[in-house]
């Protein structure tokens, strides 16, 4: 079973508007006890991000009047947030955002890719926010009963009576018997990717070798 975002989600959308103050931001953040809150226009569509290192730029940034023609383009854009004082200003944008219909494992991976720890959740028809995804909540995939995880795996079985396995703290071992060791190996990463799963511990056995070992270019 794909777990998606609207079934880990928070309902509540944590953000504030493009004209809200510096003050207002650093109130919203420590109500919500989060690092970062989404800018929404008055639309309630998202626009952009403002993060703690955003905020933190005001102490920081040791120019605030004046810009060198030979700074980058980033740290031009840092000395502009450190003079910003509304969210529009300090902003990071565009916002990054998924859907309730994502998968919680592709959210996970852009949250790693782009470093952030918490994405805007959109309605795909409006394009409004409707919820906030915090990595806490992709990480209570983690904690799923043990009997869900063992039927997901059992639907990857091609005989399920012919295999065994277990679930131990999310991290499966199966044993049992086929015919090649590329099924083996075809199965474990079938397994891994298995919403809950941390690590496989494989047990098979096999009766043909078919993986060739490539020697290494001289």
């Amino acid at each position: 079973m794909t777990i998606l975002v609207k079934d880990v989600m928070g309902r509540v959308a944590i953000a504030v508007l493009e004209d809200s103050s510096f003050l207002d931001i650093v109130a919203a953040m420590e109500r919500y006890a989060v690092g970062a809150v989404t800018v929404i226009d008055a639309e309630r569509r998202p626009v952009g991000v403002v993060s703690e290192d955003d905020l933190l730029l005001k102490e920081t940034d040791p120019v605030r009047h004046s810009v060198s023609m030979f700074e980058s383009r980033t740290r031009r854009q840092e000395h502009q947030k450190a003079a910003g004082v509304k969210a529009a200003e300090l902003m990071t944008a565009p916002a990054i955002t998924v859907t309730p219909d994502t998968s919680v494992r592709d959210a996970a991976r852009l949250m790693h890719d782009k470093r952030i720890r918490q994405l805007p959740v959109v309605d795909p028809a409006t394009g409004h926010i409707c919820g906030t995804l915090h990595q806490r909540d992709v990480l209570r995939v983690f904690v799923r009963p043990a009997a869900d995880v063992l039927a997901d795996i059992a639907a990857l079985l091609p005989d399920r009576e012919a295999f065994s396995v277990e679930v131990d703290r999310a991290v499966v071992t199966i044993g049992g018997k086929v015919r090649r060791k590329s099924q083996t190996v075809a199965l474990v990463e079938r397994i891994r990717e298995v919403e809950g799963v941390v690590d496989v511990v494989s047990e098979l056995t096999y009766d043909t070798e078919d993986l060739i070992a490539t020697p290494p270019l001289l």
